[in-house]
């Protein structure tokens, strides 16, 4: 057979090196793919200011949570200030940002110092405008539009104290040598989260209710006072995670474990020569055991709040141990309760308050809310077993250990009670003066000692001529004869 040169030629366009088999062709016959619309990339939303603070989350003798970062997401101009709060210290202020925007200091230099209390207090401060459906609480002087700031002086003078001054518009905190330590072993009251917390706590609750610092109220009322700065800055521990976990993790959940949460200021209180804190709130006293002192009455109230947390801790852990982590157990517990206190002294009354007024707005905010009836059980029996209150359901289950911790309808015998009667209407801590001898400086100021709780209860700023206004009329009177 001949073969022709025409009877296989490759075509015209074709390359003569390359030989074709038909599967290829038919694969660049196929048409590409349309290419994909590229779609538009959506521009994030920027993010809010803040900036980051260095803080001892207890104090600098609680090494286990030592000093970490904190944010505070407003917007801080150096001092630091704010519109609510503005820092001083002398020859240091005002404290500079870094170049990320931040005041992250050396722990233990007088810019942490300045950093550390003004953070502490901003976060005292969000933690109650949370529990005020986010609206700003004002300072007492805040009123007819003034929008004065409050100053703090994280070195305010020499001394074992510290104090909130409303006639100041300030919040001071002390330092002090111990006795017989060298120079150099200093305590700064402003190291401690206890301590800041506590003072801005009276600062929040003389905005909320001005006429409860006057010493003419009855001791309790004197009382709520000391007992809200240590409830809030157990609140406010328990508002950071970190300090919640670390307390589960200590404690096994058990908040009547010993652990860093009940002990109040403890390097203030081995410096003065005591065990441990400055107060314990995890206590048992009772009414009887105090009389009119105003920082041991206090113990009474914080201990029956300290009681009814760990008690609706267990019994919420219980319920939803299978579905949350206890730590976020905790944190929401803490904040509920933190936000039953709350309202409960809001609604609470403007002069002469009680124990049992501040116990029963507790009972009936909670049903009001819905909680579970076993709550309101639980805070019927912390208040009575500490005879600020009858008992409005028998204490034998709760003496004896049996009380059903579990029971969301429990009560005891069957009735929601919303509303008791105070232990012992005789009691010194209702009837007495005020013995304020041994209370923060806050309580211990003049203004508080004579100004009545009427002129306080009206708001607005307060002057030196306030404080003496009995003798400047005394004077009047003798030189107008």
């Amino acid at each position: 057979m001949t073969i022709h040169q025409h009877d296989f030629q490759a075509p015209r366009d074709a390359d003569p090196t390359r030989i074709e088999i038909p599967a290829q062709r038919a694969r660049r016959a196929v048409p590409p793919l349309p290419r994909p619309v590229p779609r538009p990339v959506p521009v994030p939303v920027p993010a809010r200011p803040g900036h980051r603070f260095l803080v001892y989350k207890q104090d600098p003798s609680v090494t286990a949570l030592g000093a970490r970062l904190a944010f505070v997401p407003t917007v801080v101009l150096n001092g630091p200030t704010d519109a609510r709060v503005r820092t001083e210290l002398q020859g240091v202020t005002p404290v500079a940002r870094d170049v990320g925007g931040d005041f992250v200091f050396a722990a233990g230099s007088p810019q942490f110092d300045c950093a550390h209390t003004f953070a502490v207090v901003r976060q005292t401060m969000a933690m109650y405008e949370r529990h005020n459906g986010g609206n700003p609480i004002p300072f007492a002087w805040n009123v007819g539009g003034n929008t004065d700031r409050i100053t703090v002086f994280p070195h305010g003078g020499e001394g074992a104290n510290a104090f909130y001054s409303r006639t100041a518009k300030a919040l001071k905190f002390l330092f002090f040598t111990p006795q017989g330590q060298p120079p150099s072993q200093v305590v700064h009251t402003c190291r401690s989260l206890d301590i800041v917390a506590h003072e801005t706590g009276h600062a929040v609750l003389d905005g909320l209710k001005p006429g409860w610092l006057a010493a003419g109220n009855p001791p309790q009322t004197g009382g709520l006072h000391e007992a809200f700065g240590d409830i809030t800055a157990i609140f406010l521990a328990l508002a950071e995670p970190d300090q919640a976990e670390a307390l589960v993790a200590l404690t096994k959940a058990n908040l009547h474990d010993r652990s860093f949460l009940p002990e109040l200021a403890e390097e203030f209180g081995r410096a003065l020569g005591m065990p441990s804190g400055l107060r314990n709130a995890d206590n048992d006293l009772k009414l009887s055991q105090v009389g009119n002192e105003v920082h041991a009455i206090s113990q009474v109230f914080t201990g029956a709040i300290y009681d009814v947390l760990a008690d609706v801790y267990t019994f919420e852990l219980s319920r939803q141990r299978r579905t949350k982590d206890a730590t976020i157990v905790l944190i929401e517990t803490a904040s509920a309760l933190c936000k039953l206190v709350f309202d409960a002294i809001v609604a609470a009354p403007a002069t002469g308050a009680r124990y049992v007024d501040v116990a029963n707005k507790m009972l009936q905010v909670s049903a009001g809310r819905g909680d579970p009836a076993v709550y309101r059980t639980f805070i019927r029996n912390r208040f009575a077993v500490r005879e600020i209150t009858t008992a409005a359901t028998p204490l034998r289950d709760l003496m004896s250990g049996r009380m059903a911790m579990t029971e969301p309808g429990y009560t005891g015998d069957g009735q929601d009670v919303t509303e008791v009667e105070a232990f012992d209407e005789h009691s010194a801590s209702l009837r007495a003066d005020q013995d304020r001898s041994r209370c923060c400086g806050t309580m211990q100021m003049p203004e508080y000692q004579v100004v009545p709780a009427e002129k306080l209860a009206r708001r607005g700023s307060l002057d030196d001529d306030d404080i003496l206004q009995e003798d400047l009329e005394e004077l009047r009177r003798a030189f107008s004869k």
